[in-house]
């Protein structure tokens, strides 16, 4: 009798030679979270992995949860049968029925496509895939065979036991985590900086999470809306401690001391300030912002200059050459972009100089923070700082 089981495929980790091991063993440790609520075991195989024990009516949650870790490229829901060419055919055919039954395909094209990793096995892939298609058009009615654009493939895998299956599920592909580091996000409520925080995430960085409140200027509501966000991409990067730090006191002196134009460049290099020293503090060794040049006027290329030079830490960011667009998209995909969109400012928007400064002289930038008490600014609201783990 055939056994369900979920056939797995990763990408970049083949691409490791001496360090694959290391890679493997993160990807299998996230396999295991990931399928731990549905009973799901997770093994090893010649190219794959296969998880066994998952129920049929949990199999799609499943697929789903494996489908959000990070260095898996691929999920198929399979039958595992013994490796004799009447079982597989029959199976072969059984699937082909029920595709046709599920998605309402009348006259379909399909082919039969084999991997025979078993060398051992007497039959060719080719010899294997026209004999498999040769019973599957007897035996299942309205076929035709298209070798060049079927409407259908049917998938007959030879390993150490026969594997087939016609669904094949896209995962995330990149790398696993904590593979690749540390590094924190600056997390506001808008579309951009939670994409940056996913597409760093993707290539194997642990991430923490950094927010700035500026009560009564926001809204507890905003607040909400950050946790909503970081629960969101919890879902790909594991749980996230949030640091939530209060910027109010930081914005009000900068507004009624310093020119009104450079009030955003301002902000922004007390922020990454702040995230440094918290990243520090938490072992990241990067920091990730959601910026893309020339989208805002923080965002022109002397502005994005003069912020990081207020800090030592590298900078990421992953959307530097995206559009608006791009973003959005890529926001709707991993879901983020509802959240982000709800009417709720943070404090990036409520202070906004009307003639922003575009070509910030890091000269007249560092001259108006003379006029401020820095580092009591910045140790004051490392004294708010409120941490909580989502996800």
């Amino acid at each position: 009798m055939a056994a369900t089981v979920l056939l797995v495929r990763y990408g970049e980790i083949h691409l490791k030679g001496a360090n694959r091991p290391f890679f493997e063993s993160l990807l299998v440790k996230a396999m295991r979270r990931a399928v731990e609520p549905f009973s799901g075991k997770v093994s090893r195989g010649d190219g794959r992995y296969y998880v066994h024990g998952v129920a049929e009516e949990q199999t799609g949650e499943a697929i789903q949860a494996l489908t959000r870790v990070f260095g898996i490229y691929s999920v198929s829901p399979a039958l595992e049968v013994e490796k004799d060419k009447q079982v597989m055919y029959e199976t072969a055919a059984e699937e082909m029925k029920r595709y046709m039954q599920k998605h309402n395909l009348a006259g379909a094209t399909f082919k039969v496509e084999v991997k025979r990793a078993d060398k051992r096995y007497p039959m060719k892939s080719m010899e294997v895939a026209a004999d498999a298609g040769g019973y599957i058009l007897e035996h299942v009615e309205g076929l035709r065979v298209d070798v060049h654009n079927p409407q259908v493939r049917v998938f007959l895998e030879i390993r150490e036991q026969a594997y087939v299956y016609v669904d094949i599920i896209k995962g995330q592909g990149g790398m696993p985590l904590g593979s690749n580091g540390k590094a924190a996000l600056l997390l506001s409520g808008g579309i951009d900086s939670p994409v940056a925080g996913y597409m760093v995430a993707k290539r194997g960085v642990l991430i923490e999470a950094v927010h700035y409140h500026s009560f009564p200027y926001t809204s507890e509501r905003a607040k909400e809306k950050v946790i909503e966000l970081a629960r969101i991409l919890s879902a790909y990067t594991g749980p996230i401690r949030l640091h939530i730090v209060s910027f109010t006191e930081i914005q009000m002196q900068i507004y009624e001391k310093c020119p009104e134009e450079q009030l955003t460049v301002l902000m922004r290099r007390f922020m990454m300030r702040i995230a440094e020293r918290i990243a520090k503090e938490n072992g990241c060794q990067a920091l990730i912002t959601g910026e893309s040049i020339g989208q805002v006027a923080s965002q022109t290329i002397e502005s994005l200059h003069v912020t990081n030079s207020a800090v030592e830490l590298p900078v990421f960011r992953p959307l530097i050459g995206m559009d608006k667009i791009e973003i959005m998209e890529r926001a709707e995909k991993i879901g983020t972009y509802e959240t982000s969109i709800e009417p709720y400012e943070d404090c990036c928007t409520v202070f906004v100089p009307k003639h922003p400064v575009t070509r910030p002289s890091l000269e007249k930038i560092e001259k108006s923070e003379g006029l401020l008490d820095g580092e009591g600014l910045i140790a004051r609201a490392m004294e708010t700082v409120e941490t909580i783990t989502v996800g």
